[in-house]
């Protein structure tokens, strides 16, 4: 027999849902609020009645901006999640541990689990999508990878069939306002830090954010999701953006670009049959102004999703926050809520292991410029390096630096191996005084 209370609002029976939360900083907070603003609402339009009946956190006593009574919180979440009184549990609180142990035990113990916790499905994911399938219950993260932006679900139902070939987008907000920052304000890469910082998008560490850590952890759930593959974060090639310069960003503008944080992931089948191949990346990338990521700027995020059927999609919204990711928390409990009282789940099936192609095996185009003495026969050597490895010009600019030259290259796609390899070659020539930064290109 259902929990709670019966009866109609309009025509639709009413049933109660007994929310666990896991969490109350920024994301727990702005979720439990919304849960109050939207109640009757959502009440009206599903039939289910949410109510936040637990709220686990280290701090009973902190005062909280929160519309619910303080007897709710509690300090002890292994209770939380085996309570026969609760229905679903959100998981807020990040993360590896407990998180993980107080997951597996909720979806054990028949609950549906929703979790915004980014780093614990990109280590842990198969792990947890395997207990939930078993147990028949669902976990939802639509909140752990590009925050208000749905792009969980269609990866999940509406594309389940699509080939899909590449997903590429700006998944990391924090890195995307610092280049947006150092691009419109001229300002320098610590400045554009420091701001980013004083308005929440950046922690007082920031390392996760700005070598390419958080983007890379949710990078491994886009591919997993995108390819039915198992792809964990130490699958993923990371580059941060802390050795973007100024030059650099002038650079790209007089060629017509713009530098964003760019995530890739990219399925390939093989020739002869063998299993599929995939390559995930995030680096820092010169894309052209007629793209739209070139338009994707400060905290906003974008994610395209290329197949064969559907060519090319395009989401694009805020990426961090605390209520817009409150907000995609939100639509996954109700859908988890909803699947719990028809008796359903939405498991994620067994995931297939593909072969990780390593980052020297994977395409592109590239930046990348070179500082030479300026003398006769200088840029022929340096012509013939690139055709020894294989690796094509698409064009070239020269810039006088009083008794030196600095070259600027744009490539056509070339294997990470052959751009290394050239690189190898340029440093050996005589000629050539220092290799500035190198970037990779993102096609028109």
């Amino acid at each position: 027999m259902q929990k709670g209370h019966t009866g109609t609002v309009g025509r639709m029976e009413q049933s109660s849902v007994r929310v666990g939360v896991l969490g109350c900083g920024n994301v727990g907070a702005a979720l439990v609020n919304l849960i109050a603003e939207r109640r009757d609402e959502v009440a009206r339009r599903t039939g289910l009645d949410l109510v936040v009946a637990a709220v686990a956190v280290r701090n009973v006593a902190l005062d909280r901006d929160v519309t619910i009574d303080p007897s709710v919180f509690t300090a002890d979440p292994g209770s939380l999640v085996v309570d026969p009184d609760i229905d679903v549990v959100v998981e807020v609180m990040g993360g590896m541990e407990p998180a993980r142990e107080l997951i597996i035990e909720a979806l054990r113990s028949g609950k549906p689990v929703v979790t915004a916790n980014k780093e614990l499905l990109a280590n842990h994911g198969a792990e947890l999508y395997e207990i939930a399938g078993a147990a028949g219950v669902d976990i939802l993260f639509e909140a752990a990878v590009a925050g208000a932006i749905p792009i969980m679900r269609p990866l999940r139902e509406s594309l389940a069939g699509e080939p899909i070939r590449r997903v590429m987008g700006i998944v990391n907000g924090t890195t995307n306002f610092i280049l947006t920052r150092m691009a419109e304000d001229g300002a320098s890469f610590a400045d554009a830090l420091a701001e980013a910082q004083s308005l929440g998008y950046a922690e007082r560490d920031p390392t996760a954010d700005i070598e390419g850590y958080d983007a890379g952890a949710k990078a491994a759930i886009i591919a997993t999701l995108a390819f039915g593959a198992r792809v964990v974060a130490g699958d993923v090639y990371h580059e941060g953006i802390s050795g973007v310069t100024e030059a650099d960003i002038e650079f790209a503008a007089h060629l017509g670009h713009c530098i964003k944080p760019i995530a890739v992931a990219e399925r390939r089948e093989p020739a002869d049959g063998g299993p599929a191949e995939i390559g995930v990346r995030v680096h820092p990338a010169l894309v052209p102004l007629s793209h739209p990521l070139a338009a994707v700027r400060d905290s906003f995020n974008a994610v395209f999703i290329e197949g064969d059927a559907v060519g090319e999609l395009m989401f694009y919204g805020r990426g961090a926050g605390g209520r817009p990711t409150a907000s995609a928390v939100f639509g996954d409990l109700i859908d988890a809520s909803g699947n719990l009282r028809r008796g359903h789940g939405a498991p994620i099936c067994a995931l297939e292991r593909a072969r990780i192609a390593p980052i020297g095996e994977l395409e592109s185009a590239y930046y990348l410029n070179v500082e030479v003495d300026d003398q006769p026969g200088v840029l022929a050597q340096v012509a013939a390096v690139f055709g020894d490895h294989g690796v094509s010009i698409r064009s070239m600019e020269q810039e006088g630096l009083g008794a030196g030259a600095r070259l600027v290259f744009i490539t056509h796609a070339a294997r990470e191996s052959d751009l290394q390899a050239t690189l190898h070659g340029l440093r050996r020539l005589g000629a050539v005084r220092s290799i500035g930064s190198v970037l990779r290109v993102v096609g028109d």
